[in-house]
């Protein structure tokens, strides 16, 4: 069966400058991504905010925490499909990229939101050729297409907030899927369109209706062929549309049972707090809200000025009544659905309007997921899942420009100046969207001012005040969140946290249990708040009731520790073993435990394999000494000093890098030469004991019963201290003059009366008994000299030089 010819590409325009320029495609793609690009240059020295904290920085399968095929068995934040608590969001291809960013170039937050621009131009360009080859768009006004996709300020979460990479990369392999399928070489390229959209899929889960997609255009582009159908024997030939369909039809089938498979047999559990309509008892009110939130996204596409990354929480208020005048809006995007689907379906025979049904399907379909009419999802309104669909609406509304360009010729003057004004606007508004996302108190003051009734707000920058410290603005904020949000548990249980010197800390954490019974950390703060009262009891209760709650919270495990008795722990520390393995201060509690047991040879053994963890960590937290110590005091307690050394110098050596270690190793070469110098100056400093007439002062010594007031004894030791200028400190057993005399003072061997030598001191000159003629010493022709000046100089100066 042959397909009808499809109509031609280019089409006559006025401005024939234009369509040269638009008609040559690489500039038309250079153009719409060089917009994209710089659109949102300024978002490049953004930080991780919101959502990347704990999607990235946290995730163990991101940072490397754990192995890469731990990646196909976690969700999106790291926590395992099996797991009730579960968030169910499968996207392993999204978190690979997110991996492989990290093994590049770390945390550093600027290659991040690179990764995401260099994403969003990448889909500027496809739109650009999607509304070229599958809309029959006329080549300018696909460019004008891709030209508002590229500046449309509802991206701005998807772009410039990291954890958006999964909208943004899921619609490059949609719309990679879509030009395959429905390719201008007028080849179906079936599978390989298939597994653009598996892995579309595995970047996010809207990523699976491009298949959708692609069957039912595809039936409506065959439409009057399968109208004139040939004899059922060819329906089925491989190339034909039946075959397409079939294909396309199991592929389908077949990837939303894989992805009904990773479930696991569990849905994702939402709280109220999350998706309030989704909880409300009465069908009725459920389906006017979510109608309602069907019209309030098409509304944030059409004018996207009111924008927040958080819309939970009184954002926006239940329907309750059908004379609410929110219906109002329902009713007219509900008629400019049907009539848009009307005009397709009576179009259908002659397919005049397929830009229309392009961007009908486009903006419909890739939203169905986030609708709540099918699935419950965790979110009221969020601007990350209208990316894809946003494809579809600029595409609708650029059809209705190039229908009005056609139908008016004196208006296009005016009408080009409103194209103008709306993509220089655009441009403007995303850029002011991306200065509030550079950081996460912007981002919150700026969602404050446009939704200040907004609970999860007000609790998210609590948070935030409280983690600087801000306490007082931060119980302020808590308490209008409680305003806003009475049964808000978690607002209860971390203002707990800050009221626990007023004593209102307990009331806090039991209203949080109240409210929500299964709130581990509500029982874990009452439980160090029941042991700091001494009721041990009420503390194991609720310790017991946390651990059976999350049973791998380390947290509780070390708190029960504190009230376990000593032959009891071991147990514990066993199982805090086998939750984290590789953590060193599991290790260094289990070292501490022995010791206090008595049991040095085993205590060294755990105390060793912590300082083998402590290495790998590249904290330079303090505490991370702490092993090392511990093992060196084992060692030196057992008799060991020189392992202990050892073990020093080796962490030291494991821990640092080779620029730390050339610094120590000059510092202590510098260490080495002061001690040198210092050693030398002393020996200068300090006169030997010398015969002849060289005469030491404490050689000079007056015996106790020779010890006489005498002026002529003064008056020598005044003159002997006057001659020198460099005295020393008195010693013990000197006496009246003796305790002034100089350190290195010399005299000649002339004696005068009332001195008396020491019997052990022998004056004998060994020149004069050679027969030489009797000298004066050569150290006091020396000391005249350079007396003053040399001993202060070798002993002071060198050693603060070096």
């Amino acid at each position: 069966m042959r397909r009808r010819p499809l109509p031609s590409l280019r089409e006559e325009t006025d401005h024939k400058t234009w369509r040269s320029v638009c008609e040559s495609e690489w500039a038309v793609y250079t153009l719409v991504a060089s917009v994209g690009a710089l659109t949102y240059a300024n978002s490049l020295g953004g930080e991780f905010v919101h959502d990347d904290i704990p999607a990235i920085v946290s995730n163990s399968d991101v940072t490397g925490g754990s192995s890469a095929l731990g990646i196909l068995r976690n969700d999106f934040w790291g926590t395992p499909m099996s797991d009730p608590n579960s968030h169910k969001s499968y996207r392993p291809l999204t978190t690979l990229s997110f991996r492989l960013n990290y093994l590049l170039c770390g945390l550093s937050a600027w290659w991040w939101h690179v990764c995401n621009v260099g994403l969003h131009a990448a889909c500027c360009v496809l739109v650009a050729r999607t509304g070229a080859v599958v809309a029959r768009l006329q080549r300018p006004f696909a460019a004008l297409a891709a030209l508002l996709f590229a500046v449309h300020p509802i991206h701005t979460e998807a772009v410039t907030g990291v954890v958006g990479r999964a909208d943004v990369l899921a619609c490059v392999l949609f719309l990679s899927s879509l030009l395959l399928y429905h390719g201008s070489s007028g080849k179906h390229r079936v599978w390989p369109s298939v597994l653009l959209a598996a892995l579309s899929m595995l970047a996010k889960e809207t990523g699976l209706t491009a298949l959708l997609f692609n069957v039912i255009f595809d039936l409506y582009r065959c439409w009057g062929s399968i109208i004139r159908s040939c004899p059922t024997r060819c329906r089925w030939k491989g190339d034909s549309v039946y075959g397409r369909v079939a294909r396309g039809m199991a592929a389908l089938a077949l990837l939303a049972t894989f992805r009904i498979a990773m479930l696991q047999g569990s849905l994702p559990a939402f709280s109220p707090q999350d998706n309030p309509p989704a909880f409300h008892p009465t069908f009725i009110v459920r389906l006017m809200t979510f109608c309602y939130l069907a019209a309030f996204n098409w509304w944030l596409l059409l004018c996207p000025w009111t924008l927040s990354h958080d819309w939970q929480m009184g954002s926006v208020p239940l329907i309750t009544s059908g004379w609410d005048p929110r219906n109002l809006l329902t009713l007219f995007a509900l008629f400019a659905l049907l009539a848009l689907s009307y005009c397709c379906l009576v179009d259908i025979e002659f397919q005049r309007h397929t830009p229309a049904v392009v961007g009908l399907m486009l903006l419909v379909f890739p939203y169905l997921p986030a609708s709540n009419l099918f699935v419950t999802v965790g979110f009221v309104v969020a601007e990350r899942v209208l990316y894809i669909p946003s494809v579809g609406f600029v595409m609708l509304t650029v059809y209705g420009i190039q229908l009005m360009w056609r139908r008016t010729m004196n208006g296009r003057r005016l009408l080009a100046l409103g194209i103008a004004v709306l993509v220089v606007s655009g441009a403007a508004r995303t850029h002011f969207r991306n200065c509030d996302w550079r950081t996460r108190e912007s981002l919150l003051r700026a969602d404050l001012a446009v939704l200040p009734h907004n609970a999860k707000l007000h609790y998210n920058f609590a948070n935030f005040l409280k983690d600087i410290e801000q306490q007082e603005s931060a119980i302020r904020h808590y308490k209008e969140a409680l305003k806003l949000w009475p049964s808000y548990a978690s607002a209860h249980n971390n203002l707990g946290t800050l009221m626990l010197a007023s004593g209102r800390a307990e009331h806090h954490f039991l209203q949080a249990l109240k409210y929500n019974r299964d709130h581990v950390n509500a029982h874990y703060n009452l439980a160090k708040l029941y042991r700091k009262k001494n009721r041990i009891g009420d503390s194991l209760k609720m310790l017991e009731r946390c651990i059976s709650l999350e049973p791998r919270f380390v947290q509780a495990y070390i708190e029960l520790l504190q009230i376990t008795p000593h032959e009891e722990k071991r147990g514990i520390l066993d199982r805090l073993l086998e939750i984290e393995p590789n953590n060193w201060k599991h290790y260094q509690l289990y070292g501490d435990w022995f010791k206090e047991k008595g049991l040095w040879p085993l205590s060294l053994q755990y105390y060793m394999s912590a300082v083998r963890l402590s290495v790998s960590d590249k904290s330079l937290a303090p505490g991370n000494l702490l092993p090392l110590g511990s093992a060196c005091l084992v060692l030196r307690t057992i008799g060991q000093r020189a392992r202990a050394l050892q073990l020093a110098n080796r962490w030291q050596s494991a821990r640092s890098d080779e620029a730390a270690t050339a610094r120590r190793w000059a510092l202590a070469r510098a260490w080495r030469l002061r001690s040198e110098l210092a050693d030398r100056a002393a020996k200068y400093a300090r006169v030997p004991l010398i015969t002849s007439t060289c005469l030491h002062h404490s050689k000079l010594e007056v015996p106790l019963d020779e010890q006489k007031p005498n002026r002529g004894i003064k008056e020598n030791a005044r003159k002997f201290s006057h001659k020198n200028d460099v005295h020393s400190a008195p010693k013990r057993g000197e006496v009246g003059a003796e305790k002034a005399s100089t350190a290195n003072g010399c005299q000649k061997s002339d004696h005068k009366k009332g001195v008396s030598i020491s019997a052990q001191y022998k004056p004998i000159h060994n020149k004069s008994e050679t027969g030489h003629k009797l000298k004066s010493c050569r150290l006091q022709k020396k000391k005249k000299i350079k007396e003053e000046t040399f001993t202060p100089f070798v002993s002071d100066h060198l050693i603060k030089t070096y």
